[in-house]
């Protein structure tokens, strides 16, 4: 009887975490990436770690190298120096050794770049996303078309969106109005601006890109994690660039369409229909969750 409590325990406890909602934002102290949610995010990972094979074994040569020509060669224990010219062996090794280097190096972020603007399948929606100073405004290019802004969050107005808790909802992060997409969907997004030059980065979809007056830029992105994610405007674009955050709500595709269907005519009310759901189906969760460690003990 142990087993099967045990396997049921562990379906429950993994079907938890997948449900509860999940918010990738900076924390304090980081220094790596946020956590990836997208295949190209988790390519971007690998590329950071594989250039640190290169980066790490050529500065400590460097530094060899500077400490080896600092001790041996300085005036006190070299006064007569080397009239040498040139050396035909160590011009070889230093023009063959960067150019290897550059192609371990060029080969694989060629083939990043490429996947990056290469969708693995026709997106199934477009979402354009247009700059301004300083908000972003967002319109779904679908059969009922919606559009609505999504502005900085301020503390006055979190009773009224629900969005208390700072953990999921930190400052200057949150936004009142998400952008909302189906978990496992490939995503076409445009990136324009109306007034300067914007850039909208999303660090766990490995999605960067800037929005240029009078220009369409695209980009695409397949989040495999629902949760709730957040970006910023990564361009200079005035006085207060620091406060144009990024927030993308990645939901189930039937939330989703509900969400969808009630966006046409209120987004504000989609969005609070939306955060309800998701909440019951949390607690749905965290109640079966709790019956199996009963169960368990």
């Amino acid at each position: 009887m142990r087993n099967p409590l045990h396997a049921v325990w562990a379906a429950l406890a993994t079907l938890l975490l997948a449900t509860q909602a999940q918010a990738a934002q900076p924390v304090d102290w980081q220094i790596g990436f946020q956590p990836a949610v997208t295949d190209i995010m988790r390519e971007i990972n690998w590329f950071n770690n594989y250039t640190l094979w290169f980066i790490g074994p050529i500065t400590l040569l460097v530094l060899v190298l500077l400490i080896i020509v600092i001790l041996r060669f300085r005036a006190r224990t070299n006064p007569d120096p080397s009239k040498t010219s040139h050396n035909t062996a160590i011009e070889v090794i230093w023009t063959l050794g960067p150019v290897i280097v550059l192609l371990c190096l060029a080969i694989p972020s060629f083939q990043l770049l490429n996947a990056q603007y290469t969708p693995p399948e026709e997106p199934q929606f477009t979402i354009k996303a247009t700059g301004y100073q300083w908000y972003w405004g967002y319109e779904y290019q679908v059969e009922q078309e919606v559009s609505f802004d999504s502005i900085l969050l301020s503390d006055d107005d979190r009773a009224e969106y629900g969005k208390e808790d700072r953990a999921e909802y930190p400052r200057l992060l949150a936004v009142d109005n998400e952008m909302v997409v189906p978990v496992g969907t490939t995503v076409r997004l445009l990136v324009t601006a109306a007034d300067v030059i914007h850039s909208f980065a999303m660090p766990s979809f490995g999605v960067k890109m800037d929005g240029v007056p009078g220009r369409l830029n695209e980009t695409w992105f397949k989040a495999d994690r629902e949760g709730l994610y957040y970006g910023q405007c990564s361009e200079l674009c005035g006085k207060d660039h620091a406060y144009m955050p990024i927030g993308i709500r990645v939901v189930s595709v039937e939330q989703y369409g509900t969400w969808l269907a009630a966006a046409a005519d209120d987004v504000e009310a989609a969005n609070a229909q939306l955060m309800a759901s998701i909440q019951e189906a949390e607690k749905s969760v965290e109640l079966a969750a709790n019956e199996a460690q009963k169960i368990k003990e």
